[in-house]
């Protein structure tokens, strides 16, 4: 069975993409607790809006799926599950909700990982939540046609839990030495759990939720208020591309990682570039700006079409009435042109139709 020996990444040479998206998430992770002191109201809102969109779209990224009005109510525990697609995404909530609450008390190790799993398929019929895998499996992605292909065949039943203790230990022993940042050391620790692929089911959920804690432990505390599921989910794509690049010769430890890590750290600086554009609004909203102003300022800036609830998320100052308000005024003034009528209803600013 391959090793893992996160110390040889301390041997090895980054190219400046790598080095300058380490650079500017450090940036943003210096600025993060001004960011957090400022709005704590407003940042409440963002919480709950990005356990809503990472509950949603981590578990769409697998097909499981289910309306977006009983979404809400069950990660609002205002339901219970209708079918197995509502118990995994419950499952998914609540440990979700672990992993925000409680990330200084869960260590990276194996039986902590398994209690997760365990959690994660509680609510399914599934027998083997917090086990590891009994037959072997693969790592697929569904291509745009509907055609499943295979992108790797990960480790025998019978190697994984080694493995898995294996990963856990030398990231720790890694991260304790501080000779690799932390910020190309997580992304290794993830593309190796998603080679192993330990569980029968829920990997890929796992695997977010991990990054997730790996990410708190760390002090990178952006996925608490901008979902790094749903820019996953949204570059889907590449994350595939970059999983199918990374674990090529990962079995003779010869794999190179840099196409996952350059992905991740992608997503983690395009989330805290978000983080500090809502912020932005929340602080203009803060001064005499009304909620037209505020409106107006982030209208000024999309490009293409969007709905009330994308303005909504994008102004966490503002509540749903003022945001409808705004928006009716700035389709009288022409600033907005309304398209679509009822649930379908989105807008598009005045000039993108001008010829």
């Amino acid at each position: 069975m391959r090793k893992f020996d996160y110390e040889k990444l301390g041997t090895g040479t980054w190219d400046n993409e790598i080095l300058s998206y380490v650079a500017k998430i450090h940036e943003f992770k210096g600025k993060q607790e001004l960011y957090i002191r400022q709005k704590p109201v407003e940042l409440e809102r963002l919480i709950q809006i990005a356990k809503v969109q990472s509950t949603e779209a981590s578990n769409r990224i697998e097909g499981i799926v289910t309306t977006n009005a009983r979404l809400k109510q069950l990660v609002e525990d205002k339901t219970t599950p209708k079918n197995r697609d509502e118990s995994e995404i419950l499952g998914y909530r609540n440990v979700l909700n672990l992993v925000h609450e409680n990330y200084e008390m869960i260590p990276v190790r194996p039986n902590y990982i398994l209690q997760m799993h365990r959690d994660l398929l509680k609510y399914t019929a599934l027998s083997y939540g917090g086990c590891f895998k009994t037959t072997p499996n693969e790592i697929d992605a569904v291509l745009p046609n509907g055609e499943k292909t295979v992108l790797f065949r990960p480790l025998a039943p019978y190697e994984t839990p080694d493995a898995i203790a294996m990963i856990c230990e030398s990231y720790q022993k890694t991260l304790e030495k501080e000779q690799i940042d932390p910020l190309i050391l997580m992304p290794c620790f993830i593309l190796d759990f998603l080679c192993v692929h330990p569980f029968n089911d829920g990997n890929g959920r796992m695997s977010r939720l991990l990054t997730l804690l790996l990410l708190y432990r760390n002090g990178y505390m952006v996925g608490q208020y901008i979902s790094i599921e749903k820019a996953i989910a949204d570059t889907k794509e590449a994350y595939y591309e970059a999983l199918a690049a990374a674990n090529q010769n990962w079995y003779e430890e010869e794999n190179d990682p840099k196409p996952f890590i350059k992905y991740m750290l992608g997503v983690i600086l395009s989330c805290y570039r978000e983080f500090e554009n809502r912020i932005t609004m929340a602080n203009r909203a803060g001064t005499k700006s009304t909620s037209y102003d505020v409106v107006k300022e982030y209208v000024s800036n999309k490009i293409g079409t969007f709905t009330k609830q994308e303005a909504l998320i994008a102004c966490p100052s503002l509540g749903s009435s003022s945001v409808e308000a705004a928006l009716k005024k700035l389709v009288a003034d022409g600033t907005l042109a309304k398209m679509g009528a009822g649930r379908k209803t989105h807008y598009v600013r005045s000039d993108a139709l001008k010829k």
